[in-house]
């Protein structure tokens, strides 16, 4: 069984990247044959910078390998140095209707809030599809704002296959964790870097503690009970506290005297604690540039083998000669 993930390297990692898919990630390593890159391509339809791109891509590379990403059983690479995707993406493109496209819920939701609808952003699910179909791919992890585009992939490759009358590409399945999906930002929207709203993983002291404390509120004082139900800081803090935790927490909400600010001081507290073991290995990765180079190229060289492959039987398929 074939599994394939990305993550763009389009900024920091936050903890929404982490539970929401690097985690699931990491994981499937011994589920099956997992194929994990760094979305090159796709980042191009919202960073515009060059040193920013390159810095960001080495950094999710060492991002990946401290939170356990194992060259040796799996394939990583970075998304540009296999180039057979985007020939795949032009021929799927002439398969893929301006319908399907069009609905897509991912595109209007970036639009919305401010980014440029630029083609790559419209066709964004088209290349997509020609990552996880160049590989074969069984099973995608995604969040659920993600399950459309897997859906889609669907599409395109059964109007493919069907133009050519072969089941030449293997039809996905999207798997989610209901349970931590769409993990919510500091504000209670999706945490995403687009929207601002993150707490990252590897960054500061400093910069984490400014990021937990601006979690948006009610203003109820210190002397009132507080409801912990919708409250943004217990929903992050269910990412990091077990049951037993939680109940002690749902009685601080509870039981007058403390403030907002004291539990995200907790809160703190418990993602420090949760990430130094990583923070660690990182730092590692960050010294060994050299290793990290030598990991991304043996892991590109694995995967376009096999995307050579699959790429010369489509070329043969529609006529490419």
């Amino acid at each position: 069984m074939r599994i394939l993930s990305g993550i763009q390297p389009s900024g920091t990692i936050h903890i929404g990247n982490y539970f929401g898919m690097v985690k699931k990630m990491i994981e499937s390593q011994n589920d099956g044959e997992l194929f994990a890159f760094i979305a090159s391509y796709h980042a191009l339809t919202s960073v515009k910078d060059k040193e920013f791109l390159e810095k960001n891509s080495y950094e999710a590379a060492i991002n990946f390998l401290a939170l356990g990403m194992d060259p040796e059983k799996s394939t990583f690479w970075i998304q540009h140095d296999v180039k057979e995707v985007l020939e795949l993406y032009w021929i799927l493109s002439n398969h893929t209707s301006m319908g399907l496209l069009e609905r897509a819920h991912s595109y209007k939701d970036k639009t919305a809030r401010g980014l440029v609808a630029s083609h790559g952003l419209f066709s964004y699910p088209v290349l997509m599809a020609a990552d996880i179909l160049l590989f074969d791919s069984n099973i995608v992890p995604v969040g659920k704002d993600q399950i459309q585009h897997v859906e889609m992939t669907r599409d395109i490759a059964t109007s493919f296959n069907h133009a050519y009358k072969k089941e030449i590409l293997t039809l996905p399945v999207a798997k989610v964790d209901e349970e931590v999906a769409t993990v919510l930002g500091t504000d209670g929207a999706k945490m995403s870097k687009s929207y601002n709203n993150t707490i990252d993983m590897f960054t500061t002291s400093k910069q984490r503690k400014k990021q937990v404390m601006s979690i948006v509120t009610d203003s109820k004082e210190l002397d009132e009970p507080k409801e912990w139900e919708n409250c943004n800081i217990y929903n992050i803090s269910k990412l990091f506290m077990n049951e037993d935790e939680l109940k002690d927490l749902q009685k601080r909400y509870i039981t007058p005297g403390e403030g907002y600010g004291h539990f995200k001081l907790t809160l703190l507290e418990k993602i420090e604690q949760y990430f130094k073991p990583y923070e660690e290995k990182r730092e590692y990765f960050a010294a060994n540039p050299k290793k990290v180079r030598e990991i991304l190229e043996f892991g590109a060289q694995k995967a376009r083998k096999i995307a050579s492959e699959k790429i010369k039987e489509i070329r043969d398929i529609v006529g490419l000669i």
